[in-house]
């Protein structure tokens, strides 16, 4: 219960009563203003009726519609808290709230009851109702809708490196599918000069890449994956290139599995058929480890199953520091084909395009450059022993990771 600023002015107005009145007058005005506002309170200390509304599950970085309605006997000013992982605008607002919230960071969170504000109809005094209905549980997966439209784009046949496909030998690995409008990626052997003279516009066979073939992702959880990238963690870029990969090969038709590794294989889910929910519910919650990551163990978990591409998410700091992954590939490369997959740092590109404006901004950017020089010559390592390496932004990590995949299908390297 708390007075209004409404109740404030008026205890002042009575008490100010005592420069023109008796001050027994004055005291006895302030208890009438006193009690009415104790009246006031008590007629709202009903807890509201609070309908809310918020998806169960979301997506990373993907906002989403709150809705919260309110029965009250006066007039109501409702407050919404969410865990620090959640991002909700606005959070607070009269008579109700129709906000967005943006997940910030994958797994479950446990959104907290809704806090309500009455006040009486007489605008005298007010009730705190702290809980008011249930708190509910989000659960929140990597960009999925990022990693659905890849997918999609991939079925239409509109993916960025659809056309490279076929610039090989056309049949080589794939089937025959569908025939559509042609686009300017299209290998011009793909023409269908039948059904372009049939429609009067340029038509394009599309194949299909040979399907039931395998691909692995391998996740590092160790420490270097909780390095900050923007609005993410280097985990939260791989883990949003896992879903990717694994909704194409569900596409495609190839069947998908994840290892995930620190020190110790923290998931595993063997390559399957329409694999793609089992690998996501299997790595959505994954969270960096304080350890460092043993490359061998991981690798050696998949070693031995069948050929397949294994993509490798992990990060390249420096010679020393991917020198065990680079001795770890090896183990790989004799039976799959193997790609590692890093996300680049965007603050250090960054410092190094900027002008210097002060010779602070020359020594940073001198040690960036150093940084970045030390990724370049642990890529070249990697793939000195048999690996191929991509690198791309965070936000662009899962359509290079695809782009790489659907290359090594198109090359009848799996």
């Amino acid at each position: 219960m708390a007075p209004t600023a409404r109740a404030a002015a008026l205890v002042a107005v009575a008490a100010l009563s005592a420069l023109v009145a008796p001050a027994w007058v004055a005291a006895i005005a302030v208890l009438v203003v006193a009690g009415v506002v104790v009246a006031d309170a008590l007629s709202v200390r009903t807890p509201p009726r609070v309908d809310r509304e918020v998806a169960a599950v979301q997506s990373r970085g993907v906002g989403s519609r709150v809705v919260v309605r309110v029965a009250a006997a006066g007039r109501a000013r409702v407050r919404q808290p969410v865990p620090p992982d959640l991002f909700l605008d606005p959070d607070e607002r009269d008579q109700g709230l129709l906000a967005t919230v943006t997940p910030m960071r994958r797994g479950r969170h446990s959104v907290p009851p809704v806090a309500v504000r009455v006040t009486g109809r007489l605008g005298l005094g007010a009730w705190y109702h702290q809980r008011c209905g249930e708190a509910t549980e989000v659960t929140v997966y990597p960009d999925l809708p990022a990693a659905r439209t890849l997918a999609m784009a991939v079925r239409q046949g509109r993916f960025r490196d659809a056309g490279h496909l076929t610039r090989g030998p056309l049949g080589l690995g794939t089937d025959f599918e569908t025939i559509r409008e042609y686009q300017p990626d299209d290998d011009v052997r793909q023409i269908n000069w039948s059904a372009t003279r049939r429609t009067g516009r340029p038509m394009s066979n599309q194949y299909r890449i040979e399907q039931d073939r395998e691909v692995i992702c391998v996740v590092d959880t160790g420490r270097l994956m909780g390095a900050p990238l923007g609005d993410r963690t280097r985990l939260d870029a791989a883990v949003d290139a896992v879903a990717a990969v694994a909704l194409v090969a569900d596409e495609v038709g190839d069947r998908c599995g994840v290892v995930a590794f620190d020190d110790a294989i923290r998931r595993s889910v063997r390559p399957r058929r329409n694999g793609g929910d089992a690998v996501v519910r299997a790595v959505f919650d994954l969270e960096p480890t304080p350890v460092e990551s043993d490359h061998e163990l991981a690798f050696r978990t998949v070693g031995g199953l069948k050929r397949a591409l294994v993509i490798v998410l992990t990060d390249l700091l420096e010679e020393s520091a991917a020198r065990p992954l680079v001795d770890a590939v090896p183990v790989l490369a004799r039976r799959h084909a193997v790609v590692v997959a890093t996300a680049t740092d965007t603050d250090l590109a960054r410092i190094v395009e900027r002008e210097p404006r002060q010779p602070h901004d020359v020594y940073e950017a001198a040690v960036a450059v150093d940084v970045l020089a030390a990724r370049a010559r642990a890529a070249a390592l990697l793939r000195r022993v048999g690996a191929d390496v991509v690198e791309a932004r965070p936000e662009a990590l899962g359509a290079a990771c695809v782009r790489a995949y659907l290359r090594a299908k198109a090359r009848a390297r799996l």
